[in-house]
């Protein structure tokens, strides 16, 4: 009898104490995609809806420990990577992949906040752009981090959003799917590119203050698609439908006195039994 080969992703990521973000948003989307989750810390946070108030790196030979007790013992199909604060960080991790031969790289280069401040040095850019963006598969930015890894303004329509992803292109990413989000319009529009692909994948806008993680649960659902066997386009497109929904349902949770996250379980928490808890 053959035993069906369990479809396994990878984060490496920092911890959300609060929940909905990070490490902590990539295992919950995993498992609502049917996909299991394994785990690398980067960094700690002390973090809730209102904000992080500490921070604590793991270091470096860590780091390296936690990759190489998942690498050699699970098989890991994809390989989800969100923030990387410093450039040992990151320098350590490219070293974990090459030494693994990791496959499926999605690279969600979390270095802006959505007021636009940056999260990174720049050494720890520069790191990021020589070093990890070239060996990922797919990049996921938003307008502030394309921006920032281009030296520009963030783009303004979908004409500066094709014109940027074509940037990072060439500054060496396989493919981009850049988000549009952050945009003022009806629909959120994302653009994916590769050197010989494009398609717009889009989405009713949902208003609400509980987006949360959104950025992280759109990466990790790519890398679950990816790992149950899709091809790129149909990853994302899974993907998308996955954190639209989840967005639309993110107000049947009460969770803290801030932007609360989205709702990574909405297929199993029925509205009835949430609304019971309450």
């Amino acid at each position: 009898m053959t035993v069906p080969t369990t479809p396994i992703a990878l984060t490496i990521a920092g911890s959300d104490s609060g929940g909905g973000a990070g490490i902590q948003a990539d295992l919950k989307t995993f498992s609502a995609m049917g996909v299991y989750g394994a785990s690398v810390l980067t960094a700690l946070t002390a973090q809730n809806t209102l904000g992080v108030t500490a921070i604590h790196d793991v270091p470096n030979d860590f780091v390296e420990a936690q990759m190489d007790a998942v690498y050699s013992d699970l098989a890991v199909a994809a390989t989800k990577i969100g923030m990387l604060s410093q450039t040992s960080t990151i320098e350590t991790v490219v070293a974990g992949l090459a030494r693994h031969d990791a496959k499926q790289i999605v690279l969600d280069p979390v270095m802006v906040t959505t007021s636009g401040n940056l999260l990174l040095s720049r050494n720890a850019v520069a790191g990021l752009k020589k070093a990890l963006i070239p060996i990922a598969d797919i990049i996921t930015p938003n307008l502030y981090e394309a921006a920032v890894l281009l030296g520009e303004k963030p783009a303004k329509d979908k004409y500066e959003m094709e014109a940027q992803a074509r940037g990072l292109l060439k500054i060496g990413a396989q493919s981009v799917l850049l988000k549009g989000g952050h945009f003022e319009s009806d629909t959120a529009d994302d653009l994916y590119l590769s050197h010989q692909f494009k398609k717009w994948y889009s989405a009713k806008r949902v208003h609400t203050k509980n987006t949360h993680g959104t950025g992280c649960t759109l990466s990790a659902a790519i890398a679950a698609g990816l790992a149950k066997g899709k091809r790129m386009p149909e990853a994302i497109q899974e993907a998308k439908h996955y954190l639209s929904e989840a967005i639309a349902r993110a107000d049947e949770l009460t969770i803290g006195q801030g932007p609360g996250p989205v709702n990574h379980f909405y297929a199993y928490w029925s509205s009835q039994i949430l609304e019971d808890s309450k």
